[in-house]
């Protein structure tokens, strides 16, 4: 014996090639190396669905906002010359209620301002003109993932978009 530490199985010439043929942490390894890329595809997942679904929830209110207003206006409004400035309280409000109702999206998204305008085409064969109601909004998403997207090259921005609707005014 050479050593008290030494046993027959470890002190044997040639030792160190069991050890360097071993699988036994190999698995960890691999699984250490895919992490990133599976977090990244995780997040990328993630953030585009609220995206979307924060995108689908502002084209809702901006379309319902729309519509109120198509049918709230008076028929003639182009003919008695009519604005819709005293509707711009109304339509924020129908497009926040329709952001703010969703609990996957809360604190993401927020309205920056919602703009209530009418245009007057003119008539057609069947005479006079016809009005048609817009509203457009502009709409923020923030993303509480985003700073995953930067390890990798992305942006922690905030997303900043508009949106358009437009209806015929049919009339109270």
């Amino acid at each position: 014996m050479t050593s008290s530490n030494c046993s027959a199985e470890n002190c044997r010439p040639g030792a160190g090639r069991g050890f360097a043929r071993a699988e036994d942490g190999a698995i960890l390894v691999e699984f250490a190396l895919v992490l990133p890329m599976l977090l990244l595809v995780f997040a990328v997942i993630v953030e585009g669905s609220r995206m979307m679904w924060s995108y689908q929830a502002a084209i809702s209110g901006v379309r319902d906002a729309t519509r109120y207003l198509a049918r709230i206006l008076p028929a003639d409004i182009c003919a008695k010359g009519g604005t819709v400035t005293a509707y711009e309280t109304k339509v924020t409000q129908i497009v926040d209620s329709s952001l703010s109702g969703l609990p996957v999206l809360v604190g993401g998204v927020t309205v920056d301002s919602v703009t209530p305008a009418l245009q007057c085409h003119p008539g057609s064969y069947r005479g006079g003109n016809v009005a048609v109601a817009q509203v457009t909004a502009t709409v923020t998403m923030t993303f509480p993932m985003g700073s995953i997207l930067t390890l990798f090259g992305g942006s922690e921005a905030p997303l900043t978009t508009s949106v358009t609707d437009q209806s015929r005014v049919f009339g109270a």
